[in-house]
């Protein structure tokens, strides 16, 4: 670890996590928690998980993050990480440079975050989504992946948010959906359909009419 580096002692770290100069790990902070696969090789051989080897999370610099919070591995993240407390960061996820994952976000893998990304607490992140940079996810928002959850068989595809596109409190993204750059999805909308670039989705399920000319510029995160 870095020598200017404040982790807390009760933060573990599992493989080859690490994280950049700067950085700040609190209380029961969880880096490299084994995936699925690993965790059954590990438990099959009976042995000890901090002494197994396998990819860990790789964390740049000036990381903050807080208490309760776990990041599996096969993570890596870019520069100025923030997390609110217990958030998740599920394995093979890619997350670019200062960028925000808020209070008890879950994300569940197999997910892409650009850069300057602001997630505010309680969003939920299903497998395969893509979020561009510059998006702002407004606290409690749902995406999903799956049309037809436990009822037929269904490739998981999540939604694809372009650059700037904002998604407020509470709205919900069906699977496969996009929101094109610049979108903006209102408080509490149900998105069905793909969102055109520079458009308002609003209303359950959504209607989608002309962004306001005030709001016609890309978020300032």
């Amino acid at each position: 670890m870095q020598k200017n580096n404040y982790i807390h002692r009760s933060a573990m770290f599992y493989g080859s996590s690490c994280v950049g100069a700067g950085s700040v790990v609190l209380e029961n902070v969880i880096l490299g928690y084994p995936q699925h696969s690993i965790l059954k090789e590990i438990t099959s051989k009976g042995i000890e998980m901090e002494g197994y080897e396998f990819p860990g999370s790789v964390i740049g610099k000036e990381a903050f993050i807080r208490a309760g919070s776990t990041i599996f591995s096969n993570v890596r993240a870019g520069d100025n990480l923030r997390t609110g407390h217990n958030a998740m960061i599920r394995e093979n996820t890619i997350i670019g440079d200062d960028v925000l994952i808020g209070t008890n976000v879950i994300i569940d893998g197999n997910v892409n975050i650009g850069n300057n990304v602001s997630i505010q607490g309680n969003v939920y992140v299903p497998t395969h989504v893509t979020i561009e940079d510059k998006v702002f996810i407004g606290p409690c928002a749902v995406l999903a992946n799956d049309r037809y959850p436990i009822r037929a068989d269904y490739t998981p595809e999540g939604p694809v948010l372009r650059k700037g596109a904002s998604i407020g409190a509470n709205a919900t993204l069906l699977p496969g959906v996009e929101v094109g750059e610049g979108g903006m999805v209102a408080a509490g909308a149900l998105l069905t359909k793909d969102l055109p670039a520079w458009k308002l989705a609003i209303g359950c399920p959504a209607k989608i009419i002309d962004l306001p000319e005030k709001l016609n510029v890309l978020n300032k995160i």
